[in-house]
């Protein structure tokens, strides 16, 4: 996890980035300031971390090894140079759950959003790839908390003393590593329809079925394929708070850190390979079959698809984290910070449960009864 801390320019008091304003908002005298503002007070900083990013790209004009042809994705503009802003990073490491945590030099020991450990080991920073994008949060504190009791209204067989009795352990914000990837699919896809059309003719009612060979094909681009890269994340988790407007993607600032923690990858880029690769073709097939209207049923039988691999960019992207515990159980759940949408594991009451079931079972028989009267009559 990383934690950047600006200091306000009338107080010196630690600024924290608000997506309600867009500003940063200084938590003592509550001064607020534009992002340029304060980027404008680190201008030399800013205009190193430049030069060093100026002299990445130019290392990278060079051909690529095993990528111009896209069968690997190209890695080629990543960078692990930070400029003067790496020489004050530290790395540190959570002992319960072995999460990895980046945070500046000032910070002597900061909580796992993920176990809630206040405990954290100090380490190296070394190895750290610098993000390409940023997605600012919007969404604020008070909103996630808001979200989750919604979400709890919603589930009839939540146990009722888990929204009254729990409390939450910990709400943090933080960037999630994502790793995007561009590229382009091309192909054809051989799809199974089926047509049924019921009429009646005479006494009969009839069932006509027509069955068509139905294919497509084409070729589609894609830019910013996300992939979360922190094991640590639940990736059902993330999927199902997608998606983000990349439109608000901003290029990479530590001034939208204040306040908020980074996690650190540590999913490779050619691990996330098979669940890129699956993704880029899986939206390919979705978007020919989108295009079969007509039919009953559509089912895919075959298909011939290459995948050329493009460009992989490293991004951080929002989302609140509610740890809330429960009969000595924690639960957790995540936000999606820019658009609300939340998602989390809840407890079930065996109680419910079974009251749901003795309800069904005593309308089945209820029925059942009914019919046999009404058959006896």
């Amino acid at each position: 996890m990383q934690i950047t801390n600006y200091q306000c320019p009338a107080c010196t008091g630690p600024l924290h980035f608000a997506g309600e304003s867009g500003k940063l908002e200084c938590d003592y005298c509550g001064s607020s300031f534009d992002v340029a503002e304060i980027e404008a007070l680190y201008a030399e900083k800013e205009e190193k971390a430049a030069q060093a990013m100026e002299q990445a790209e130019s290392a990278a004009q060079a051909p690529p090894e095993a990528a111009g042809d896209g069968s690997q994705w190209d890695t080629s503009d990543l960078s692990e140079d930070w400029g003067a802003e790496g020489a004050q990073m530290r790395s540190y490491s959570c002992p319960s759950c072995g999460a990895e945590l980046i945070c500046d030099a000032t910070t002597a020991a900061t909580s796992c959003p993920y176990c809630g450990n206040p405990s954290v080991v100090p380490g190296q920073f070394s190895g750290v790839l610098k993000p390409d994008f940023i997605l600012p949060f919007q969404l604020s504190k008070q909103d996630a908390i808001k979200a989750l009791k919604q979400y709890y209204r919603k589930k009839p067989l939540l146990p009722s003393t888990f929204s009254k009795t729990n409390h939450l352990e910990e709400i943090k914000g933080v960037y999630v590593p994502f790793w995007m990837f561009d590229g382009e699919v091309s192909g054809s896809v051989r799809f199974d329809a089926v047509s049924k059309r019921v009429y009646t003719s005479g006494d009969y009612e009839i069932t006509e079925i027509s069955e068509f060979d139905v294919r497509r094909g084409g070729s589609l681009s894609f830019e910013k394929v996300p992939v979360d890269a922190s094991s640590k994340m639940p990736d059902d988790y993330m999927d199902s708070i997608e998606p983000y407007d990349y439109s608000a993607l901003k290029p990479f600032s530590t001034a939208y850190l204040p306040g908020f923690l980074a996690d650190k990858y540590d999913v490779s880029v050619e691990d996330s390979r098979e669940r890129a690769d699956k993704r880029c073709v899986s939206s390919f097939v979705n978007a020919l079959e989108g295009t079969i209207s007509g039919y009953t049923s559509c089912k895919e039988t075959g298909r011939d698809i290459c995948l050329k691999r493009g460009k992989v960019h490293y991004a951080l992207l929002p989302v609140w984290l509610l740890n809330t515990k429960w009969e000595g159980k924690d639960f957790l759940f995540a936000m999606n910070a820019q658009t609300g949408k939340l998602v989390g594991k809840l407890p079930v009451s065996t109680k419910r449960v079974i009251a749901l079931f003795a309800a069904i079972a005593s309308l089945l028989i209820t029925l059942s009864v009914t019919a046999l009267l009404l058959t006896g009559r």
